[in-house]
């Protein structure tokens, strides 16, 4: 298995943490955070690993080069512009054969990645997103699920007053190639 590891964000929310340094460089614990998410996916079997990059993406390009140092193979997918999630994984498309996990370089998580990868592929499923329930979702996408686990409803941050759920999308998803033939590309999504 494969994992895109989502690292192009410019971290506007962490400044002045990230005035010079892309936000999954942010050390935590003496280890940059996009670092721990390596760990993590490593610790779960999963050693090829797509970054995508587009803020100072040769910091991170720099720091971890080919993996090697870590028992990793990595590759880069270098956005020109941000093309949000989905238009950034259809961008690493060519990358991307088999089932594959996506991931936020800057998650702070310990998730049992492989009882996600082993949900996905007990229910057959295209795509799995992670959700996750939260005292306050105000700063999630909040998602409803019927008892089968189905997506009914998306809520982008929503306020109190709209709220519809607890349950929130992680940022952490496994995915079919060909789900990405339903997207542009080169097109922010």
């Amino acid at each position: 298995m494969k994992a895109v590891v989502m690292a192009g964000g410019s971290g506007t929310r962490l400044r002045p943490l990230t005035l010079n340094r892309p936000k999954p460089m942010v050390p935590i614990v003496n280890k940059p955070v996009i670092g721990h998410i390596l760990d993590l996916l490593k610790r779960h079997g999963i050693v090829d690993v797509v970054i995508t990059l587009q803020y100072m993406a040769e910091d991170v390009q720099d720091y971890f080069g080919d993996g090697q140092s870590l028992g990793m193979h990595i590759s880069y997918s270098i956005e020109e512009s941000p093309l949000g999630t989905a238009g950034s994984v259809k961008q690493a498309q060519e990358f991307l054969d088999d089932t594959f996990l996506v991931i936020s370089g800057d998650a702070v998580t310990d998730i049992d990645l492989s009882a996600v990868i082993a949900f996905h592929r007990q229910k057959q499923a295209a795509a799995t997103i992670t959700l996750y329930r939260v005292a306050n979702p105000l700063e999630y996408g909040v998602i409803i699920v019927d008892d089968d686990g189905r997506i009914q409803q998306f809520q982008e941050k929503p306020s109190w007053g709209e709220v519809i759920s607890d349950t929130v999308n992680t940022g952490i998803y496994v995915l079919e190639p060909q789900v990405l033939n339903d997207f542009e590309p080169g097109v922010p999504f």
